[in-house]
């Protein structure tokens, strides 16, 4: 290697050294050394395959590949000191490379261009973040899948809720239920990102190809991909793999927000139905009274910055011309960001959920109110042959009547209900329980123990297989 006037691997058509202030602001290495491993791995296969067509000699080979092992464990044992004099990952790599086994160092260039290697270096790093997040969320539904069977067992009722007025009782295990279906759906789409990003650049070099005698399914084979990419331009180009994946980190971001906001207000002293650990909660500073669900505010606040990392990355891409351009450098960050911070944010939810402590007797007290069985009695005129629109609005009325008693169905005469409708009874009215409505609705998917008991244990043999235990 002759680095021309420059001082870098890559200056030998430069008559001067780059700018300081130019060279801080265009260095990513503070930022994508995070891709060291990738990075090796990357050029241990593409040595191999090297090696493999003839383009290297054996010996050359073995040099290469014991000085890029001697670099990682170097790093491994953090003796080694980044400089943003070679601009990023790759380079510093390389000169690394340089010092140690001399000019051979040059030829692992050979047949590839920083284009293809950071693609593939890229790829690599994403659809591995994608598969940790799946293994995040299975540990959160087993979490959750645990939880539900204990509720389920005791029939732990809650109100359930639309517009955020009490509508329906339901089960808790039905409820967490919920959150089981909706993190399997986040899984698959991570799945689904991941299945398609399974294809490697590397032989793509700069946008072109290379006419080397190469063999990129080789490469694409050692390091994992299902394939190589099948245009040059593409693989060098195409950062639709990212924003699919902070897509999938955006959507899960936005099912961790609901249940941290759900879970907050429950928590609060009006709602009372869940105490939230010592170990996941704060004080305050000046109210010595205060137990605040800083954790859960955090999770919900954060499903903000990872919008911010799709939205940032869609604006770097969205008018690049084909094929790669320096902006591309900006796609890192905000990958790196949104799997930091849903990892984070799933493992810390999964250690939360696991030890909340479910104030039973209150949520059934809270269950009950606000005439939350009206729907029954409506269905149960139904049944009875009066036409559903007819029976919504004899129970509408028989609400209005106790809304103005402050009283329940259960507090009304004989006479009180025959004076709404004829065919209101107090026998009817008194079978009208939180635990007969949950009883009752038996529906495939409703919040009867039996339809609730059936969907977990459909999850406990899905989660089996799909977790491999």
């Amino acid at each position: 290697m002759s680095p021309g006037q420059s001082g870098a691997l890559w200056g030998g058509r430069f008559g001067e050294g780059v700018d300081p202030g130019f060279q801080q602001f265009g260095a990513s290495v503070g930022f994508d050394r995070r891709l060291a491993d990738q990075d090796l791995r990357g050029s241990l296969a593409h040595v191999a395959m090297l090696v493999q067509q003839g383009i290297l000699s054996g010996p050359e080979g073995e040099l290469l590949r014991q000085g890029l092992e001697g670099i990682r464990a170097d790093l491994e044992a953090g003796s080694l000191q980044w400089s943003v004099a070679q601009e990023d990952v790759h380079l510093n790599i390389e000169t690394w490379l340089h010092q140690r086994i001399g000019p051979l160092a040059g030829k692992l260039h050979t047949a590839r261009s920083r284009n293809d290697q950071v693609a593939t270096d890229f790829r690599l790093f994403v659809k591995e973040a994608a598969g940790q997040l799946e293994l995040d969320l299975l540990e959160l539904q087993r979490t959750l899948l645990a939880q539900a069977r204990l509720h389920l067992a005791a029939e732990t009722l809650l109100p359930g809720y639309t517009h955020l007025q009490v509508a329906q009782p339901i089960l808790l295990a039905h409820w967490l239920t919920a959150y089981l279906e909706m993190f399997a759906r986040d899984r698959a789409r991570l799945q689904d990102a991941r299945a398609r990003m399974d294809e490697c650049p590397l032989g793509a070099a700069a946008l072109a190809g290379t006419s080397w005698p190469i063999d990129r399914w080789a490469t694409a084979k050692q390091l994992g991909f299902a394939r190589p990419m099948a245009n040059s331009l593409d693989a060098v180009a195409s950062r639709d793999f990212a924003l699919e994946f902070l897509a999938a980190c955006a959507i899960g971001a936005s099912t961790l927000s609901r249940l941290a906001e759900e879970l907050i207000l429950y928590a609060s002293l009006e709602f009372g139905f869940v105490e939230l650990p010592d170990r996941f909660s704060t004080g305050s500073s000046i109210m010595p009274q205060k137990k605040n669900p800083d954790g859960l505010e955090l999770i919900r606040g954060k499903s903000g910055r990872i919008y911010g990392d799709l939205m940032a990355l869609l604006a770097v891409v969205k008018g690049l011309p084909l094929a790669y351009n320096k902006d591309l450098q900006e796609d890192k960050e905000p990958v790196f960001d949104a799997f930091d911070t849903l990892h984070a944010s799933y493992r810390l939810l999964s250690a939360l959920l696991g030890v909340l402590a479910w104030r039973a007797e209150v949520t059934a007290r809270a269950a009950g109110r606000g005439y939350a069985t009206a729907t029954d009695l409506a269905d149960r005129l139904a049944q009875q042959g009066l036409p559903f629109r007819e029976a919504h609005a004899v129970v509408g009325r028989l609400v209005a009547l106790c809304l103005s008693r402050g009283c329940s169905f259960s507090d009304l005469s004989a006479a009180d209900l025959e004076a709404v409708h004829p065919q209101l009874t107090e026998e009817m009215t008194g079978l009208l329980s939180p635990q007969a409505s949950v009883a009752s609705r038996r529906s495939l998917g409703g919040t009867a123990p039996e339809q609730v008991a059936s969907a977990l244990d459909a999850w406990e043999s899905r989660l089996s297989v799909e977790g491999g235990v």
